[in-house]
């Protein structure tokens, strides 16, 4: 997924907020104290609870940040939230999904979504959490706890529990203050990303595992208290930059603030010297490569692993019968040898 600069999500959200006025005047404050009674009055939207897991009318979460879906085939468009989360995860759900609607519903807010290289899928997500956390989280507020150097992971704390917001409310508003590239993730008793919110990084994936990175691991062996430098996890064993890193816990949950630089807990916190993602190290297991590589490329489905680099194998067999030729050595089709031959046709 594209980085997504914070500047085009703040246009985008002010744009957003904007429009809710024009259509519905003074439903920004409503929504702020009562989000599920206001958003019962819009005579062109359905607000529909239901499971989180499941097919059909429930909630499918792949792809968004938070436990809800917007349904806009619907007749009226469907808001669908899910039952099993708090009251205040479940308003800051209805307000992401509101967020959906309009963006997809007003041509003043898609222009900039068709002008992105992903059309503004990656935009349009992040523009709806902090849509939401905006509305539920008034500048007031968060001017109480979050100071000019920008948000510890107590102050994200603080600031929730002040609010009627939710846990993902907060983190969102507290990422708009982050003063350098970052995350703020939720994380459960299992070490599984609950929610996470991105600034100038790739998002980290909601459900991926993080229970063995340095910082993570030692706040669920102990207090639930941690900070140190840390590298969380994306796709396939693949670690992003080295960060600064606090993790506290918020709720039940685990809270993680991770920054390149500038993190305001230090007195001194300059960009790691070994930042830049970090790809796993593999050795090919076949006999007659050995070869020992880091790869960023995409597991295969079958074996898991990626593809090597010297004989563009992975571990699955192959389809077709090979043999290596005694005077090119590659490793080439049955076909390609007389029988009893170790040399190919071609080198015959």
């Amino acid at each position: 997924m594209p980085l997504v600069l914070r500047e085009m999500v703040a246009a985008q959200v002010a744009a957003m907020l904007q429009v809710l006025e024009q259509l519905s005047p003074g439903a920004v404050v409503r929504l702020g104290t009562d989000p599920f009674t206001t958003l019962s009055t819009f005579p062109d939207l359905e607000v529909r609870l239901v499971p989180e897991r499941g097919t059909g009318d429930h909630v499918e979460t792949s792809g968004c940040s938070v436990a809800g879906v917007y349904i806009s085939d619907a007749v009226p468009p469907i808001l669908a939230v899910a039952t099993s989360t708090s009251a205040g995860r479940r308003a800051f759900t209805a307000l992401h999904e509101l967020g959906h609607h309009l963006q997809q519903h007003e041509t003043t807010l898609t222009d900039l979504l068709l002008e992105q290289p992903d059309d503004g899928l990656a935009l349009e997500d992040a523009a709806c959490d902090a849509f939401a956390a905006e509305i539920l989280l008034p500048v007031s507020l968060v001017d109480q706890f979050i100071g000019a150097r920008g948000p510890t992971a107590v102050q994200v704390v603080d600031l929730w529990q002040a609010s009627v917001a939710s846990r993902a409310a907060a983190c969102v508003r507290a990422a708009q203050r982050l003063p350098s590239p970052g995350h703020i993730v939720l994380l459960d008793a299992d070490g599984k990303v609950s929610f996470a919110t991105s600034v100038g990084l790739p998002p980290i994936a909601r459900g991926s595992a993080q229970a063995d990175i340095g910082t993570v691991r030692e706040a669920l062996a102990g207090s639930g208290h941690a900070s140190g430098h840390t590298r969380l996890r994306y796709r396939d064993g693949i670690h992003g930059d080295e960060l600064h890193a606090q993790v506290v816990p918020m709720g039940g949950l685990l809270l993680l603030l991770a920054i390149t630089d500038r993190a305001p807990w230090l007195k001194f916190a300059p960009p790691s010297p070994t930042s830049g993602p970090v790809a796993p190290t593999w050795v090919c297991e076949h006999t007659e490569c050995g070869h020992e590589f880091t790869s960023f490329d995409a597991r295969c489905r079958g074996c898991g692993r990626p593809p090597c680099p010297e004989c563009q194998r992975c571990q699955c067999p192959p389809r077709v019968s090979e043999q290596t030729c005694s005077r090119c050595f590659q490793r080439l089709p049955a076909s390609m040898f007389t029988a009893g031959s170790t040399t190919c046709s071609e080198c015959s």
